[in-house]
């Protein structure tokens, strides 16, 4: 057999990538699908759409790079985290849409949790904070909100996934119900110490238990397609939520290796190794992977809109036509006139974790324009990414190289940019897809197609190295003007 495909199911696209045996890209294929908004802060996703795409692409990427089945050796899954599908377990209907990690809709019951002083105790058990950001509180409003899906669900009749689950569901036939450890370490029901669902936070939000799936190892044959969907059964061997996958992508294998993703979000992860580190700056402490039930753990910090923003000044502000347009008008300027965009379009996530903070745009004046502005877009991903930086060395000391990867990466003058303001060398890999990439290593090593660690720390071409050219007192005066303006976006109350 010749490929490893990964399915790489996103916020705003369903992709697929296929690679060969040196970890190169033979093909890919990309559909971008509906983005619902039915209320201020609240994202929905239709599920039938999402795997329908999905399949689109996949089938596709085969036809392209010439191969069935048969070359296939196995499948690589990694997807949004977070996003909330719950679905009828004999027909596969989905009861609702599915609820998306960047919706707002749960904050209230997340503050209730709060005053409540819950939070000391499901961070000590899952490492997460109290946000709408998790899938548990998604859950509870679909049971509270759907006419009668509360009793459908405690007859055995509903199930609930994340993304991968539900791929995993219908590429099975039905067949599979099974999420991976790192997926399941994102819905604030998991325990990370016992790595099982935590009993004691299921009935504090009235979920049954009957509705969660079963957790598997991120690599390893997880399950087989239906061989009526590619035309013969395909292993899926790997799969972990994109940020993990991106992490091992990335090769971050030791101990303090560090990464970040520039997606719709932006998230920075350090592999803290085989125990949890509590944070005490508003980081996560999360599943990196779990192989031969040995578990790596990791740090993270979220950045709910990094590359949205640029999607947001193409789509909805029309400043732009494409997202490539940002750098050269970026560059057209000698800096950004004193403007500061904080893109809290959905609130702030790490380091601050304010649900009610909401997209700002200050230090406007006469001479302010289109190009400044767009400026203002692309500093406010590196400027994001600062003060997770900023909040992980409080936690692990500090931190060397980044090594930046996602779609947004390719933009040169953010990489430069990120450099210059963090005073920190950041690396690019040749391929910045290591989502993808990081689907195909943990389905490669879990089908046998490659054979262990050392062997996917070879793999890859030379990085592109951005190096800190900025002046201190610069850098200083920019970090001050954006906390700034950050401080003029947080809401009244600070929830």
């Amino acid at each position: 057999m010749k490929y490893i495909m990964s399915v790489d199911q996103g916020t705003t696209s369903s992709r697929a990538v296929i690679f060969d045996r040196s970890a190169e890209v033979v093909a890919v294929s990309q559909r971008e699908f509906t983005q619902i908004y039915p209320e201020p802060g609240f994202v929905e996703h239709d599920p039938d759409e999402i795997f329908s795409t999905q399949l689109e692409v996949c089938r596709d990427a085969m036809q392209k790079a010439g191969a069935d089945a048969s070359d296939i050796a196995a499948i690589g899954i990694t997807n949004q985290r977070e996003t909330t599908i719950v679905w009828d377990k004999q027909t596969g209907r989905p009861v609702y849409n599915a609820i998306v990690w960047q919706c707002r809709r749960t904050a209230p019951l997340c503050r209730e949790l709060t005053e409540r002083g819950l939070g000391d105790m499901i961070r000590d058990k899952t490492g997460l904070l109290i946000d709408p950001y998790f899938s548990a509180g998604k859950i509870k409003w679909i049971l509270d909100n759907v006419s009668g899906a509360r009793e459908r669900a405690e007859r055995g009749e509903l199930l609930f996934g994340t993304v991968d689950c539900w791929l995993m569901w219908r590429l099975s036939g039905g067949r599979r119900h099974v999420t991976d450890a790192s997926n399941a370490s994102r819905t604030m029901l998991f325990n990370i110490h016992t790595l099982d669902w935590d009993d004691d936070i299921l009935k504090l939000l009235d979920i049954p238990r009957c509705m969660l799936p079963e957790v598997a190892d991120c690599s390893g044959v997880i399950c087989e397609t239906d061989p009526v969907i590619f035309g013969r059964s395909i292993p899926v061997a790997g799969c972990a939520g994109d940020q993990q996958s991106a992490l091992f992508g990335q090769r971050c294998f030791e101990k303090g290796d560090v990464k970040n993703t520039y997606g719709t979000g932006a998230f920075l992860l350090m592999n803290t190794g085989s125990e949890p580190a509590k944070s005490e700056s508003g980081l996560l402490t999360t599943v990196a992977w779990r192989i031969g039930d040995r578990t790596t753990y990791a740090l993270e910090g979220s950045v709910f809109i990094a590359g949205a923003v640029v999607k947001w000044l193409r789509d909805e502000m029309e400043l732009v036509e494409t997202a490539a347009d940002t750098e050269w008008l970026a560059k057209s300027v000698p800096d950004n006139g004193g403007v500061y965009l904080v893109p809290a379009f959905v609130g702030l996530g790490a380091p601050y974790w304010d649900s009610g903070a909401r997209g700002t745009i200050t230090g406007l004046t006469r001479g302010a324009g289109r190009k400044h502005i767009v400026r203002a877009a692309l500093e406010s991903i590196a400027y994001q990414t600062c003060d997770m930086l900023t909040a992980m060395e409080k936690d692990a000391g500090q931190l060397g190289t980044v090594r930046a990867d996602g779609g947004a990466s390719a933009n040169n003058f953010l990489m430069q940019f990120q450099a210059d303001v963090a005073a920190r060398t950041v690396v690019r890999p040749r391929n910045v897809e290591s989502t993808a990439l990081g689907a195909c290593l943990l389905a490669g090593l879990g089908s046998g197609f490659f054979s262990d660690i050392a062997e996917l720390g070879r793999l890859g071409g030379t990085p592109e190295t951005f190096t800190p050219q900025m002046p201190d007192e610069e850098r200083i005066a920019l970090l001050n003007g954006w906390h700034d303006a950050v401080r003029r976006a947080f809401s009244v109350t600070g929830e």
